[in-house]
Formats: structure tokens, C-alpha cells, sequence
């Protein structure tokens, strides 16, 4: 059974996932790191965009999948893609500018975390 709504939202965010990692990369040649941060805390932050991402949107994607499998509300499974994407958007925007704490990357953190409580409660 085909899953068109959750692959146009895993094609998507997948290729976020790409950018970021090149952007660690970019980050690691310009500041001469190969593993780790170098105790450098641009690209501490510039890993943790990264891993953050990879942390949280493949569960986020898999969850759509078996939801749009079972024949889930197309509405719903749009709310969440866009949601999951803006979610990510705030954070990575957030991180790269603001090395401490603030509620703009708070407020992603909870928009991707409900995003993947209700799909995994509508899953149930």
C-alpha cells in the first residue's frame, strides 16, 4: 500500500538532515575539528542541530507511515509533516543564533514532541 503524504514529508526532511550534516562538515574544515567540537561552541551547536534532527524525525516519519498504513486522515498526516518541517525549521533557526537557553527553540522541542505523541496515541 503506498504512502505518498509520509514519503513527500520524509523526501523533505531527509533532505534537511543532508543539509545539516553538510553544514557540520563545512563547520569541521572551517574550524580545522575531525571529531568532536574542538571545544568550539559554534560547531558544538552546528552537531547539535544536527543530532537533534536525526534524534527526533525518523520516529516522527515512521509513526506517519504506519498512521497513513492504517489509513489515517490525510489532514492529519499534512498537519503533522508541516509541523514536524516548521518544528525543525524554529530549532535550527533558534540554535544557530542563540547559544543559551531561549523560548523559541523551546516552543520546537514541543511542537516536534507533540507532533510524535499524538501520532504515536492515534498509532494505538
Amino acid at each position: 500500500m503506498p504512502v505518498p503524504i509520509t514519503a513527500l514529508y520524509s523526501g523533505i526532511l531527509a533532505l534537511f538532515i543532508v543539509a545539516l550534516a553538510l553544514n557540520v562538515t563545512i563547520h569541521r574544515f572551517k574550524f580545522h575539528v575531525t571529531l568532536g567540537d574542538g571545544g568550539n561552541p559554534l560547531l558544538g551547536r552546528m552537531i547539535r542541530m544536527h543530532g537533534n534532527t536525526v534524534e527526533n524525525v525518523p520516529l516522527g516519519l515512521l509513526l506517519m507511515g504506519l498512521y497513513e498504513l492504517d489509513g489515517g486522515a490525510a489532514v492529519v498526516l499534512h498537519a503533522a509533516g508541516i509541523t514536524l518541517i516548521v518544528a525543525r525549521l524554529i530549532y535550527v533557526g533558534a540554535l544557530s543564533r542563540y547559544e543559551e537557553k531561549n523560548p523559541i527553540r523551546a516552543l520546537s522541542v514541543v511542537l516536534t514532541w507533540l507532533t510524535i505523541t499524538v501520532l504515536a496515541i492515534l498509532n494505538l
